[in-house]
């Protein structure tokens, strides 16, 4: 399929595509005319990027782990650099968890003591 197709399949418009083949995210076959020739394949390489991307990781840290694979065998060295990435991931979204957790708690105070003050009728109209 060329690249017009890839993007309506996936929904990653063509200049993200441009964007991962740059990357080395993708490697798309090259016809003679030069156009990109992709697979089913690439759909799913597709979706995890957008899997990766979206639990906040970078392309070059993508590229990292796709490059890991070889001939559909991992590297040891691979696994553990993807151990120690992940584990700096979720401490960083666990950081950002407790950071919306004590967020979400102030604005319920918030919240609350401005319904208690409407209630009580202890908001005057401003004139």
């Amino acid at each position: 399929m060329q690249i017009n197709e890839l993007s309506r399949k996936t929904g990653v418009s063509l200049r993200s595509l441009r964007y991962y083949e740059e990357k080395n995210l993708l490697q798309p076959e090259r016809l003679e005319n030069g156009y990109r020739q992709y697979s089913e394949i690439d759909i799913e390489q597709i979706r995890m990027i957008k899997l990766y991307l979206s639990m906040g990781l970078k392309t070059n840290e993508i590229a990292d782990l796709f490059h890991c694979m070889i001939n559909g065998q991992t590297k040891d060295a691979c696994i553990r650099n993807g151990i120690e990435k992940g584990e700096m991931k979720l401490t960083e979204i666990r950081e950002q968890i407790g950071l919306l957790l004590k967020a979400e708690a102030q604005l319920i105070e918030l919240v609350a003591d401005l319904k208690y003050r409407i209630n009580k009728g202890g908001i005057q109209n401003e004139q």
